[in-house]
């Protein structure tokens, strides 16, 4: 996520971490330390999804609505969405393994006070303050795993700590639902706050500490989002994003014409797995053709929704068509962040919050404009303006030939 200015300052600084770090300039990547951030953001991510699964457990315990019990989600995303920038740009000083071992006691505190209240304010406000958590830590996950290895390995060592997110949307809410129904709701929480006790323990033991940015390093947040290409990126991001959460949060009635509304499950595993493999390939290419595998990933993309628009009652039209999106849009996460700090240098950490702000942003957009098309004109219509949005992005991408997707590292 750096230019070739901010790669020296990157790697000047990883030299200066305790003797136990890992050398920045060897050309094995700290699996050990790299799983311990995947952790991290699993634990994050699995944090937001859980009650998700247990909305009916919750509401009776805490005697609201189901409603009501599903603004816990909302609630936490919420606060990742307001504290992205701010506290990000507010702690770039700090050095990094310390504050995120602060922003994970804030996620065992506030999952432990879930665990423990009977107050549904008082639930509600643990759930925006753990989400305001969880924006520090996607803010700084990313430019830390890059901190940890020399500049060459730094896309495949973002792909690899980034591994947590794709598991935790995978298995949020279905690990939710059991952990609800074997443990109970509450005791859920309590699991997961141990949980977090433990990933702080690893990170302890095995991730080397990074220093935050020298106050003369720093860029305000008004110059990243000027730098070239950021906000290239962005739109990127945007697009597709919100073309992929349109289709997403509607996925059953986006199958069902082809049968399949009782197998979204099986639909849903097929779309995980593949990601999965998107992602690993993204890893293994990442740094050496950002350009080439970003644009044959949104191209990928497309051609899934096409088929998805075109596929009628064709239920293996369907089940390829949905490989094919996870496949594509696997590694749009590493992709995007990695283009992202390579256009903004220094600024790669104000550039990364700006990034989850976005994110976060075109999720709550696409779940909005997917449920008024699908209310105004039915499903039919839902991908054709996906691959619109899409197409744009792809010509955005394409055209970015100096700044925000270059053609020369």
């Amino acid at each position: 996520m750096t230019t070739p200015s901010s790669c020296t300052a990157a790697a000047s600084a990883a030299a200066s971490v305790s003797a136990a770090a890992v050398a920045p300039t060897s050309d094995r990547l700290p699996l050990a330390a790299l799983l311990a951030l995947a952790m991290a953001g699993f634990l994050a991510l699995m944090t937001e999804t859980l009650p998700a699964g247990m909305l009916l457990p919750i509401s009776a315990d805490l005697q609201i609505t189901p409603t009501q019990a599903g603004q816990l989600v909302t609630a936490y995303a919420v606060g990742a969405l307001v504290a992205a920038v701010p506290l990000t740009a507010a702690t770039l000083g700090w050095r990094r393994r310390p504050l995120l071992l602060v922003a994970l006691s804030a996620i065992l505190v506030f999952n432990s006070v879930t665990a423990w209240s009977s107050s549904y304010g008082l639930v509600l406000a643990a759930r925006l303050l753990a989400g305001m958590a969880t924006g520090l830590i996607w803010g700084m996950l990313a430019g830390y795993a890059r901190r940890l290895v020399p500049p060459h390995l730094a896309g495949r060592a973002l792909a690899i700590s980034g591994v947590g997110a794709p598991l935790a949307m995978a298995l949020g809410v279905p690990l939710g639902a059991w952990l609800g129904a074997a443990l109970g709701w509450r005791a859920s929480f309590a699991a997961i706050s141990l949980l977090a006790l433990l990933v702080m323990a690893w990170i302890t033991l095995q991730v080397p500490d990074s220093p935050g940015q020298a106050a003369q390093q720093r860029k305000p947040l008004r110059q990243v989002w000027r730098t070239a290409g950021v906000r290239t990126v962005l739109a990127v991001l945007v697009l597709w994003v919100l073309a992929h959460n349109m289709l997403y949060t509607y996925v059953m009635p986006l199958v069902a014409p082809a049968g399949l509304a009782e197998q979204v499950g099986k639909v849903l595993l097929v779309f995980g797995l593949a990601s999965m493999v998107g992602l690993g390939l993204s890893g293994l290419w990442i740094d050496r053709m950002l350009r080439r595998l970003s644009l044959v990933s949104l191209a990928g993309f497309a051609a899934a929704v096409l088929v998805l628009a075109m596929a009628g009652g064709w239920p293996a039209a369907v089940y390829l068509a949905v490989a094919l999106w996870g496949l594509s849009f696997g590694g749009a996460a590493p992709l995007l962040q990695t283009a992202s700090a390579q256009a903004a240098g220094e600024g790669a950490d104000v550039a990364q919050s700006l990034l989850v702000t976005a994110w976060n942003l075109a999720i709550a957009a696409g779940g909005l404009a997917g449920g008024l098309l699908l209310q105004a004109v039915g499903i039919v219509l839902l991908p054709w303006v996906a691959l619109a949005l899409i197409a744009v992005a792809c010509g955005l991408a394409w055209a970015a030939r100096a700044h925000g997707f270059p053609a020369r590292a």
